[in-house]
């Protein structure tokens, strides 16, 4: 178990040098939010390809003449493809709606904030939803999660020296989004493999991204790029996307869910430590405050607010 614990924390250390190679991108470039969304999906899908080949011959041998879920895509029926789809987009403009906040305001805030409210949001809106009813806990994390954040407004105001009330906006959007992606992967039944699900999440999230980045020039900027630049692009589609969702599903197969959840929030914090090495990014005394009590509010949903059975799918891509 303890492997499996060090591979999801890995897992979170990965996706946490996103916004970080992100935002020294945007400083350096002239490469738009949404372009990077696009370009990091159409670098990853090549690999998730790969998994998704390795996984469906797996799920061929161990089950030979079988018409195994997810065993091959032209398997897959209707029932199937739409939530896969309704993923691809809430993927699609979380990568946009994250990124652009990155870009608007810091690495640190924009992933504190978009990346710890979601969790409080699902247990909270499963009720509704899902028929999941919140606890008393539950519902002390949502207070909790609410002023948390608003202490990290409050310090990125006093940091910045004003409020860059488009960018928390952006994180609040992206951390919606992601509340959104998460429960219909909860409602989601299909059963489909894990990087069968990835492969179709992403390629319909990089199919709705591309006309949006055409039309809006978004690929103008793409001849202000050196060799560099491409390379951190290419890291982003490669080393947080792909290897970092490798290691949280190997990690997966012998940590249980709850502390799994748990380990997956240590990926914020690491963002704000990192954020303050490479970027120079303080979020003061009060945004750790506010951080630390996100972060425990994150914990006690996932704790709390879970039900057996929910899908595994919920709350993968924090890969933001």
């Amino acid at each position: 178990m303890i492997h499996g614990a060090l591979l999801i924390a890995l897992a979170a250390l990965l996706w946490a040098t996103t916004g970080i190679v992100a935002k020294f991108l945007f400083t350096g470039t002239e490469l738009e939010a949404i372009t990077l969304g696009f370009l990091r999906l159409a670098v990853a899908l090549p690999f998730f390809w790969l998994l998704m080949r390795r996984e469906q011959r797996r799920l061929k041998q161990a089950n030979p003449g079988k018409h195994t879920a997810g065993s091959s895509l032209r398997q897959l029926g209707l029932k199937a493809l739409l939530p896969l789809a309704a993923l691809g987009l809430f993927q699609a403009f979380y990568q946009g709606s994250y990124l652009l906040a990155v870009d608007l305001t810091g690495a640190g805030i924009a992933t504190l904030i978009a990346l710890c409210l979601p969790p409080v949001l699902v247990a909270i809106l499963a009720a509704p939803l899902l028929g999941e009813k919140p606890g008393l806990l539950t519902i002390l994390a949502l207070l909790a999660a609410i002023a948390g954040t608003g202490m990290l407004v409050l310090s990125d105001m006093d940091t910045s020296g004003k409020l860059r009330l488009a960018g928390i906006l952006m994180a609040l959007l992206a951390a919606v989004v992601y509340t959104g992606f998460t429960l219909t992967s909860r409602y989601s039944s299909a059963g489909t493999p894990v990087f069968t699900t990835a492969f179709i999440c992403f390629t319909t999230a990089a199919l709705i991204l591309l006309p949006v980045v055409g039309f809006s020039g978004g690929f103008n900027g793409l001849d202000t790029l050196g060799v560099g630049d491409w390379l951190m692009v290419a890291y982003i589609g490669v080393v947080p996307t792909c290897i970092g969702y490798v290691s949280f599903f190997t990690g997966m197969k012998t940590t249980p869910a709850t502390l799994s959840s748990i380990i997956v929030t240590l990926e914020p914090l690491f963002v704000a430590l990192l954020a303050w090495l490479f970027l120079g990014e303080i979020l003061g005394p009060i945004g750790i405050a506010g951080a630390l009590i996100l972060t425990a509010a994150v914990i006690v949903a996932s704790r709390f607010g879970s039900k057996p059975g929910a899908s595994p799918q919920a709350g993968t891509d924090a890969d933001d």
